[in-house]
């Protein structure tokens, strides 16, 4: 299972994914028979992430905007010795962000053609 990382749960669940590459393009090999072991648990790995989204969120809710709904995408990766990362896209990082509104509501006018007469 070289270029396996094996994390566990705060619940002590087994959670294996594919190692990643540095920028060099070397990549954590396991010792033995089976994937590295990390560090931290999964949920301490995605702390930063989580930190990340979260200051994201508010930037986007609190700002002028005042969307109706925000959509966070993050790029991850897993690592033994960082934990988890935001990963690099096509671009020098991975952030999709989509902002929405709703149109507003115009007040119900009445239909027909007795409303045209109508004050």
């Amino acid at each position: 299972m070289d270029g396996w990382v094996e994390f566990k749960t705060e619940d002590g669940v087994r959670v294996v994914v594919e190692g990643v590459e540095d920028e060099d393009g070397a990549r954590l090999v396991s010792r033995g028979d089976g994937p590295a072991r990390a560090a931290r648990t999964f949920e301490d790995s995605l702390d930063g992430v989580r930190a990340a989204a979260a200051s994201a969120l508010r930037v986007f809710r609190d700002g002028s905007l005042r969307p109706d709904s925000v959509e966070l995408e993050f790029g991850v990766k897993l690592s033994a010795e960082a934990g988890a990362v935001i990963a690099k896209g096509s671009a020098e990082g991975h952030l999709v962000v989509r902002l929405s509104w709703s149109p507003e509501q115009s007040p119900a006018r009445p239909l027909g053609p007795d409303a045209a007469g109508r004050s």
